[in-house]
Parts: C-alpha cells; structure tokens; sequence
C-alpha cells in the first residue's frame, strides 16, 4: 500500500513539474512549484514512515516551512517587479517647498 502512495505522489510531482514549465501564467508556474514541494513534503514523511526513522519528519516540516517562505517570497518580489512612476522633479513648477527656499537664501 505505501509502494502505491510512493508511486502516485512521484506521478503527481511529474505533473506539477508539466504544468510549472508549461504554465501560461506566473502564479499557475508559482501554484506548481508549490504543490511540487507539498508533494515533496509528502515524500519524504512517507519514507520516514516506510524506513522507520522518525527524524524524516522533522526534515520534512523544515522543507515545509522553506517551501511556505520561499513561495511567499517569490509573490512578494514579482508583486513589485515592475516600478512605479516616478516624477522626474520633486518639486514641479512650484515655488514651493525646499529648492525654492535654497534660492531664496543664495540671493
């Protein structure tokens, strides 16, 4: 039974890897590296299980926890890939404000 499991966790990995270089969209290639590392999670608790060393499962909750991190990384920085507008002058035509006051004073 857990040589099944093994088997169908390893063919859904090969599928989340299909629709992570196959993804239209960033975040279904993000959802995929996601789900590929739950899997992998599962893996590795599995073996744990089948070999009998408990010690798997802590690694396998540090790769969770990785996997949650560095999945939330991932949207943050592609979230703010692309810059906002900036003014090309801080002060626009105004006589207002700190460049005006510095002519002023070198008068």
């Amino acid at each position: 039974m857990f040589a099944v499991a093994t088997i169908a966790i390893i063919a859904a990995m090969g599928l989340a890897l299909i629709r992570a270089f196959a993804g239209p969209s960033l975040y279904d290639r993000v959802l995929a590296g996601n789900s590929f590392g739950t899997k992998t999670v599962l893996l590795i608790g599995l073996m744990g299980f089948i070999t009998g060393r408990p010690d798997f499962l802590d690694i396998a909750l540090l790769y969770a926890l990785i996997n949650f991190t560095g999945t939330l990384a991932i949207l943050r920085f592609f979230s703010y890939r692309t810059p906002k507008a900036v003014p090309l002058e801080p002060f626009p035509e105004s006589k207002s404000g700190p460049a005006s006051e510095f002519e002023e004073r070198a008068k």
